[in-house]
């Protein structure tokens, strides 16, 4: 089941206490006046949503087309967003995310995992949150990542990229990014386990 599809009820106290009043008033303008909310948070978070499709989707045209996807589910599910006081951004993420990832395949026809291993272990560890959690958080950190780190991680986790294909768009060589790939998958993993209260084991 993919995450933006998943039931509300599976979702953490943590993660649905976070909706911010700016987020509060884009639903209430969505379920209002669709066509208006819609573009207010295209305004908003269009950029932010657009970089990530354009690194899965690199032609304008499937990016287009996905975005819009997005948007038809933010107006279907504004009503649950806003009665469950879920964080509007991370939704939004993560199923921006999903669905290019699900496109991409689709063009493609290939088959890529969820998370990156070292989270899949991490979310089978923890019995909150669920892995579909998870996945939310993590994006939500890795947006909040500093440059180059975050054109890095979402190149390789959310755009499918391999270092060398990395590293030619980035005018970086090889080996440094996969060794800012390594040291960013620590720090992350560190700032995950502290949304939780818990200890690296290692």
């Amino acid at each position: 089941t993919r995450s933006d599809e998943r039931p509300f009820e599976t979702i953490s106290k943590e993660m649905r206490t976070v909706q911010t009043e700016q987020e509060r008033q884009l639903l209430e303008a969505i379920l209002q006046d669709p066509q208006g909310g819609l573009a207010d948070l295209l305004a908003l978070y269009g950029g932010m949503l657009n970089a990530q499709v354009r690194h899965i989707l690199p032609d304008p045209r499937d990016a287009e087309e996905c975005l819009a996807d997005v948007m038809v589910k933010c107006w279907q599910q504004a009503g649950v967003l806003q009665d469950r006081q879920y964080s509007l951004k991370a939704w939004l993420l993560v199923t921006t995310r999903n669905l290019a990832i699900d496109y991409y395949r689709r063009l493609r026809r290939d088959c890529t995992t969820s998370l990156p291993e070292d989270f899949e272990l991490m979310a089978e560890e923890l019995v909150e949150p669920h892995q579909s959690e998870a996945e939310e958080v993590i994006a939500e950190l890795v947006w909040g990542m500093a440059e180059p780190d975050r054109e890095i991680f979402q190149r390789r986790y959310y755009g499918l990229q391999t270092s060398r294909e990395i590293a030619l768009c980035c005018g970086m060589e090889e080996h440094t990014v996969n060794v800012r790939l390594s040291r960013g998958r620590a720090k992350l993993k560190q700032a995950f386990l502290r949304r939780w209260n818990r200890e690296d084991p290692l």
